[in-house]
């Protein structure tokens, strides 16, 4: 099997859903965090964002509703690794990322692409209500393999709504780079405020969680985290 392909859906795996989703039949909100730890992130800039990443899961586990609607997973790279599988965020146990390896970032956007295009039907296999879904990607660097169809495949899916990318550029980001892959313009983090990122996140998705799936809804100014 390639880096590319779901992998396949097994019925003890079709079990646990159905167990989950009847315990929880609220509408989710799907998240995929696309975290960059390549060599380049080694240090405090790991740390930090590791420290953010416990942060994101204390402040949405304080909003009840937020708790219940809101799945995170990661996807990290330096090599790709699919870290922590869909789960509400009452249920989210972030791991402590290592540093290591380049910056596949073509493959693990596919890899998050393809996360999103299961769990959808997972949701759709069990009747469950969902809201467009988000790939959150961090990054120090630019791509170091291919990123060209990773690129296209986040803008169809963006013109047809199905997911909200943003990027978000560590210290050190190719900027430029971003901008080829992002539709929306890439942030540039202000130094390592990897906390104050995660709780504007967790505000984000604790308000996209209380609207109606389908619905727009207006997210908080990027302040505080974000360098001007």
């Amino acid at each position: 099997m390639s880096d590319f392909e779901q992998k396949p859906y097994t019925p003890d795996a079709f079990t646990e859903d159905a167990g989950i989703f009847a315990d929880n039949p609220d509408p989710r909100c799907p998240v995929v965090l696309l975290l960059d730890r390549s060599g380049s992130m080694s240090g405090e800039p790991l740390r930090q964002l590791n420290a953010g990443l416990r942060r994101l899961r204390d402040e949405l586990r304080q909003d009840a509703l937020a708790a219940r609607r809101v799945e995170l997973s990661i996807v990290s790279f330096g090599p790709v690794t699919t870290d922590v599988g869909f789960a509400t965020a009452d249920r989210f146990d972030p791991p402590e990322l290592t540093a290591g390896g380049d910056t596949p970032m073509g493959r693990a956007i596919e890899t998050a692409l393809n996360l999103l295009a299961q769990r959808k039907e997972e949701y759709k296999s069990h009747g469950i209500a969902y809201y467009r879904p988000w790939v959150f990607l961090i990054t120090d660097g630019a791509p170091t393999d291919p990123w060209q169809n990773a690129a296209q495949r986040v803008r169809t899916e963006e013109d047809a709504k199905r997911i909200a990318f943003f990027a978000i550029g560590v210290q050190g980001a190719d900027m430029d780079q971003l901008a080829r892959i992002s539709v929306r313009a890439p942030i540039r983090l202000d130094g390592l405020k990897f906390g104050d990122l995660f709780v504007w996140l967790s505000q984000s998705l604790a308000a996209v969680s209380q609207s109606q799936p389908g619905t727009s809804v207006a997210l908080p100014p990027p302040s505080g985290w974000a360098s001007v």
